[in-house]
Formats: C-alpha cells, sequence, structure tokens
C-alpha cells in the first residue's frame, strides 16, 4: 500500500491509491541491471515502431533536489521514465473521446529501489483507454522477458 502511493506520487499518477481501489500502476520485476532494464524497454518501444519522445530522469532530479526541498530520503538508485505516443492507437482512443488527449503522451517507468528494479506503467480508465493499456502491457511484458 505504501509503495503505491509512493510510486503514485512519484510519477504523477493522478489516481488516488487506497485500500480496496483499483491500483494506480501495474509493475513486473526486472531480472537485472538499471540499465538492463532501460535498454531492454527502449527496444520494446522501438521495436514496434514507435518513437521515444522524452526520457525523464525522474530519480536523477529527485536525488539531485532532495536536500532543496528539506529532504534526506533516497527514493530509488535510478528512475527513468520513457514517454511516447502511437498514432494508430492514439487516434483510435481519440476518435472514440478527444478529451483521451489528457492521457497522451503514454509513459513505461524503470525504477530502481534498494536494489530491486522494476518496470511499469499506470493504469487507465476503462472503456477505449484500455487499448492503450493493453499496448503498454504488451510492451512491458517483452521488455521484462514474460
Amino acid at each position: 500500500m505504501v509503495r503505491s502511493i509512493l510510486l503514485a506520487a512519484v510519477f504523477g499518477i493522478a489516481t488516488s491509491v487506497s485500500a480496496g481501489a483499483e491500483e494506480a500502476y501495474t509493475a513486473h520485476p526486472f531480472e537485472g541491471s538499471f540499465d538492463d532494464a532501460t535498454f531492454s524497454v527502449e527496444s520494446a518501444i522501438v521495436g514496434r515502431g514507435l518513437v521515444i519522445d522524452y526520457v525523464s530522469h525522474t530519480g536523477d532530479m529527485l536525488n539531485r533536489t532532495a536536500a532543496d526541498v528539506g529532504s534526506e530520503i533516497k527514493l530509488f538508485e535510478a528512475a527513468d521514465v520513457f514517454l511516447f505516443c502511437s498514432a494508430v492507437v492514439s487516434r483510435k482512443v481519440m476518435e472514440a473521446d478527444p478529451m483521451n488527449i489528457a492521457h497522451c503522451p503514454y509513459g513505461i517507468f524503470v525504477a530502481d529501489r534498494e536494489g530491486q528494479v522494476m518496470i511499469g506503467h499506470r493504469n487507465y480508465p476503462e472503456g477505449a483507454m484500455q487499448e492503450v493499456q493493453a499496448l503498454l502491457d504488451e510492451i512491458v511484458r517483452e521488455a521484462v522477458g514474460d
């Protein structure tokens, strides 16, 4: 529960997590190093013909600014978020509801927390956005080797 809330806050997930509520994210353990995980995620995204628009080095930022905001807590050894879109899937979900633009771009995170590397993504609402969820699930499962 605490881990869910922490990851939701760190990765900007707007959904609140509470007892009995649906999880705001899906994460899978990765057997290997953080660098291997980021390479695996990048390869899985690009291998589908998608373009990574931006990689947010969230872990570096949090570590660099901790003292500036009065914290001594190291949340992650490393954490990156890969942001991208799919023209095909984005068009489908936005034709169903143009306000699904609020969910774009899509992100997959890689995080190393206390030696545990994980790969995951936020969960999306029921309806058309489940097509995005399926795409992210496929990419993450490929990256972790499932």
